[in-house]
């Protein structure tokens, strides 16, 4: 039973409990998990809200063990608006005796939540708490693609232990290894050293320096519509819009910027776990982050109950496909868009004996890349995936 690793809420902080909630709120039309209430039930559910009070692989940002039920207030306040499917709020994972326990805990709820196509939105907490996600995906034994939307990209020495600061060089490093793909958004290159960029070259792997993903924020959609997990950390949003992180700093998205980048990680069909960490109460003025956070994951559902359904595998009827010769590529590149949506996929050459990629097949991608194609150059990102096919 999941109700054993969860404690459960107590909303009658500051009055502000179901019942002082106004009628058209978020929390009204939430199955929380309270204090002398039952556990909430699984069935028909779409997203399932999950704190994670464990801040012990980042002591640069103490505090962020307190913070869940500051960003619930926050969102259970929020509007309804369309969220026909059904959202549960389990409550906080018990902190493990280690925090080893603690990711192990975290990858026994993923584990169970994703066959039943419930999302998990877990807000932590530090972000090595990602690894306890992935740590789900692996115990099912499904290869993904993880989508970091961070000011770095966390990846240590691998001689240390797994935290903030080296979870992701750890999940690279691991065997079996289930990471298909990683793909950061938002690096800054003051905070990225040279022979860190120059591994993600060698590895294939997709960054996007904050600038160039602020000059056209579009393109993003392709790149959170190839992730199965989403994991951001609050750094990456400026001081002025989200002061609640210890590392927060004066460059970074704006607060309507990450909102519209989460929109598009809901839209996507194929996503289906986000964590969002390092929120820090102590170091939140007027509960400014709190806010944000809530805003980010309502836009976050706005998208989950406006996907399409229109993965080229799931509706063959509703897409349109467009054949490429590009000089010095093998095989044309085969370009699919959708007709409901209007979104481009790039279809990958799949080798029969590499079926644990099979999933991975259908790249998403934009119009840019279409035309780059026909203007004779093969997109960074099908060159980036057709490597690792390699």
């Amino acid at each position: 039973m999941l109700e054993a690793y969860f404690q459960p809420l107590d909303f009658a902080l500051e009055g502000n409990n179901e019942q002082a909630l106004p009628s058209d709120a978020l929390g009204n039309a939430i199955q929380a998990y309270f204090c002398q209430g039952k556990f909430p039930d699984f069935e028909n559910a779409k997203i399932a809200l999950i704190g994670v009070g464990d801040d012990r692989g980042n002591p640069s940002n103490r505090g962020a063990d307190s913070g869940m039920d500051n960003i619930r207030k926050e969102f259970y306040n929020l509007k309804i608006h369309q969220h026909p499917q059904k959202i549960i709020d389990l409550g906080n994972i018990k902190r493990g005796a280690t925090l080893e326990d603690t990711y192990a805990a975290i990858a026994t709820v993923v584990y169970e939540l994703i066959p039943l196509k419930i999302i998990p939105i877990i807000l932590g907490g530090s972000q090595d708490l990602t690894y306890g996600h992935y740590a789900g995906y692996k115990k099912l034994e499904q290869v993904i693609n993880i989508v970091s939307i961070d000011s770095r990209f966390d990846l240590g020495n691998p001689e240390d232990s797994v935290n903030a600061n080296t979870f992701l060089g750890k999940i690279i490093l691991e065997q079996p290894n289930y990471l298909f793909n990683y793909s950061n958004i938002g690096y800054q290159t003051y905070y990225v050293g040279t022979e860190s960029v120059d591994l993600m070259k060698k590895l294939y792997f997709d960054t996007y320096r904050l600038g160039q993903v602020r000059d056209d924020i579009q393109e993003t959609e392709p790149i959170v519509r190839n992730a199965d997990l989403v994991t951001v950390d609050l750094s990456v949003i400026r001081q002025s819009d989200a002061p609640g992180n210890a590392q927060a700093s004066p460059n970074g998205f704006f607060g309507e910027e990450i909102c519209q980048i989460l929109m598009y990680a809901g839209i996507s069909d194929k996503l289906s776990g986000l964590g969002i960490y390092e929120y820090n109460p102590a170091l939140d003025k007027r509960g400014q982050t709190a806010s944000l956070v809530a805003q980010m994951i309502w836009y976050f559902i706005e998208g989950v109950s406006a996907r399409k359904q229109d993965l080229p595998l799931l509706n063959a009827n509703n897409y349109i496909t467009y054949r490429v010769a590009v000089e010095n590529v093998e095989t044309e590149i085969t370009f699919i868009k959708s007709t409901k949506s209007d979104r481009w996929w790039m279809k990958l050459p799949m080798d029969a004996n590499k079926n644990r990629y099979l999933s991975h097949h259908l790249l998403p991608c934009s119009y840019k890349d279409y035309q780059q194609a026909c203007n004779n150059e093969v997109p960074d990102r099908l060159w980036n995936a057709l490597q690792k096919l390699a």
